[in-house]
Parts: C-alpha cells; sequence; structure tokens
C-alpha cells in the first residue's frame, strides 16, 4: 500500500472538480489477495442483491456499515486512507458509514444512472454534504468497455438536484442533468487495478452496463465526519470514529473474509427505496 499523503495540489484539484484519482494506492499482488478473497468469499456473495436499472438489467452489490476485523476491514481502517479522507474532508472525527462490494459482471452487469450520492444519502437524513465523502477501489481494469464511473467535471458546485426512481435506483432530474451535460466536462475515469477514485457527495456521475466480456468490480467505501448524526439512518457506524491500524494490517494480520454476522444492508431495510 502506499504511504499515501495528499499535496495542496491534489487538495485544491478534488475542491475544484470533484473528484480525485490516486494512481497505484495498492500493489498488483494487494489487488490480487483481495479480489481472490471476493470472488471467493461465500458470506459476500449470499449477502449480495441485485439493483435493477430502467432497462432491468443487474448489477449486484454487497454492502456492510462496520468495519472489522476482516481484509476489506482492515483496509478501510488504514491510516493512509482515513488520513486521506480527513484531508479532503476537513476537521472532524472521520467515521465509516458503509463499503460495499459493486459486482458488474460481463454482459449483464447494469448501468448505474445519471445521479449523486447525496441523492440517496440526503434521503438516509444527512444534512451536511460537505462531511461525507466517496472513495473506490478499482479491484479489476474499468474502462469505457466495461461500464467505468463517468463524471462531470465540477459540477458538485451545483449543490444537490431532486432524485427520483429511475428503476430501483436514485436517478436525478433529468432536466437538470441534461443542462448540466451542456456546461460541465464529462470524463469518463478508466482506473487500473488498485487505483483509487475519490468523488464528492454531490458530483453528478453514472456508469454504462458492462458490455465486455470482462468483469468490473470495485470496493467503495463512503466516510462520514461524526458531528454530521443523520435523522433517519439507525446503523452507528456512520457517527463512530475510525479506529485506524497500520497500512500493511490487512496483509500482516491474514487475509480472511467477511463474517455472516457482519451489519449487512438487507435489500428491503434500504431507505432509499422507501422514502420519495
Amino acid at each position: 500500500m502506499k504511504d499515501m499523503k495528499l499535496s495542496a495540489g491534489q487538495k485544491a484539484a478534488y475542491d475544484k472538480d470533484g473528484y480525485l484519482v490516486v494512481k497505484n494506492f495498492l500493489t498488483k499482488e494487494e489487488v490480487g489477495l483481495l479480489y481472490g478473497i471476493a470472488t471467493g468469499d461465500d458470506v459476500l456473495k449470499n449477502k449480495a442483491f441485485d439493483f435493477n436499472d430502467q432497462a432491468g438489467k443487474r448489477t449486484k452489490l454487497t454492502l456492510w456499515f462496520t468495519p472489522g476485523d476482516d481484509a476489506y476491514g482492515l483496509l478501510t481502517r488504514s491510516e493512509a486512507l482515513v488520513q486521506s479522507v480527513q484531508d479532503l474532508l476537513g476537521e472532524g472525527e472521520v467515521c465509516h458509514f458503509h463499503s460495499k462490494l459493486m459486482q458488474k459482471e460481463p454482459q449483464i452487469g447494469g448501468a448505474w444512472e445519471w445521479h449523486q450520492d447525496y441523492g440517496y444519502w440526503y434521503k438516509n437524513g444527512f444534512l451536511l454534504p460537505e462531511a461525507l465523502i466517496s472513495v473506490m477501489l478499482a479491484l479489476t481494469e474499468a474502462t469505457v468497455k466495461n461500464g467505468c464511473l463517468q463524471v462531470l467535471k465540477g459540477s458538485h458546485k451545483t449543490g444537490r438536484i431532486e432524485h427520483n426512481f429511475a428503476g430501483e435506483q436514485q436517478g436525478a432530474d433529468m432536466d437538470f442533468v441534461n443542462e448540466a451535460l451542456g456546461r460541465f466536462e464529462r470524463i469518463p475515469v478508466e482506473l487500473e487495478l488498485g487505483d483509487l477514485l475519490f468523488f464528492h457527495p454531490n458530483i453528478l456521475h453514472m456508469s454504462e452496463a458492462n458490455t465486455s466480456d470482462k468483469p468490473r468490480w470495485s470496493m467503495i467505501s463512503a466516510y462520514n465526519l461524526s458531528y454530521n448524526k443523520p435523522f433517519r439512518e439507525k446503523n452507528l457506524s456512520c457517527i463512530t470514529p475510525v479506529k485506524t491500524v497500520p497500512n500493511n494490517a490487512f496483509v500482516s494480520h491474514g487475509a480472511k473474509g467477511l463474517s455472516a454476522d457482519r451489519d449487512f444492508l438487507q435489500k428491503e431495510d434500504e431507505i432509499t427505496l422507501k422514502v420519495k
């Protein structure tokens, strides 16, 4: 793992563009370890559920809240990752809201409609978007063909846009999206395995269906500052300060998968499927 310290220039780029790519955060060997655990983890498979897009294609994900002593939890609690989140969010205690493994399989993996993460999290009852951030780790190569993330550069400055159902997903109001498409540069964020992508909760982003013969797997961790207490979300991990571990802990402690007693999200409990 890269002993990462974000520069002033990187922080300024995140504030200006709404996203930041950090290359080669993990080595290929470290990613191979995580990907091998992910693809062979029966608990992860059993706890996965589908989110259907408007065409009926499915993206599979597994989401949990409290980070444990498994490989994923130790990674999300690593000093380098937590400090980088701190650098980008500013003062406050960094908490782990949730992590999810996104599984977009070849030929059948569905799209994600244009949205802001805060389009979801607003409905969880978070009042302060600037206290939230998403961090994506590429576990496989992410390309345009296999449905990489696409962002509208700088669109986080629009603030929150109204969201409604698009399939089972929350999609941003398309009148606003179409206007934003004419004003902001559309960037396909292609990643190599081991790269990190930090992105602002109000940046408009989407991803196409996976039409390639290769899977696209990624791990996305959402962080929150403890003072940003939601009034609908009942899980306490989002306001519980992270206990950091050394950067190499997820390797040196003996890599293992998720335990069945982890606090997984059940689809029927997803707040954004219930709140209009």
